[in-house]
């Protein structure tokens, strides 16, 4: 196979531009209202740290989108395990990490293993709830590649389970979605989740 023989298309989050010097006020205030002192010399800075934290883990990178012809014809499932998920939940602004277990079938195209996580990122860098999340993953792989079926389950903590409210440390959450064949099909849809190590 030879390079011009791939197809690669930018991919971006297309998102609104963050006002940093409106999220550094709005931290500002937000100390304030916490009965702090924001320009306490150990807080002076904080308002710009926060805001570019903020702006870091809601921006996903840019990338390439890379498929390459399936000519040999592979038919069985291909799975990117433990892709590291870090995301931030849109009722509390606070974290939730883990891991996706992202595979699909090959159709007419392979797409370059890389992305698999890449995607994981573009979603996941927003503000999330991981149910949105994971059937974002799985709609854009089986949109974009069009395969014969896609599997994605994430396994997840969230810190507003952790370390607010009930207090479940160590809890995880698990959310799946099947497209195509994996939804379809039993034999396969428990090929995949014995391959991600979760019990169908």
């Amino acid at each position: 196979m030879t390079i011009d023989a791939d197809i690669t298309r930018r991919v971006t989050g297309n998102r609104s531009e963050m006002d940093l010097a409106a999220a550094e006020k709005a931290v500002a205030d937000l100390l304030t209202a916490l009965g702090r002192d924001p320009g306490n010399e150990h807080l002076a800075d904080t308002p710009r740290r926060v805001a570019a934290s903020f702006a870091e883990m809601l921006t996903p990178r840019e990338f390439d989108l890379t498929t390459f012809p399936n000519d040999e014809g592979y038919d069985e499932l291909v799975l990117a395990k433990n892709i590291p998920v870090r995301s931030l939940c849109e009722h509390h602004l606070l974290p939730f990490h883990g891991v996706a277990h992202v595979g699909y079938l090959p159709g007419k195209r392979i797409l370059g293993l890389s992305k698999l996580a890449r995607v994981v990122e573009l979603f996941a860098r927003d503000l999330q709830v991981q149910e949105r999340l994971t059937r974002q993953v799985a709609d854009w792989l089986g949109e974009h590649l069009d395969p014969l079926g896609v599997g994605v389950v994430i396994e997840a903590e969230h810190m507003c389970m952790s370390l607010r409210g009930v207090l479940a440390t160590g809890s995880k959450t698990v959310t799946s979605a099947l497209h195509g064949t994996l939804r379809e099909d039993a034999r396969t849809r428990r090929e995949f989740f014995a391959l991600t190590g979760i019990a169908a």
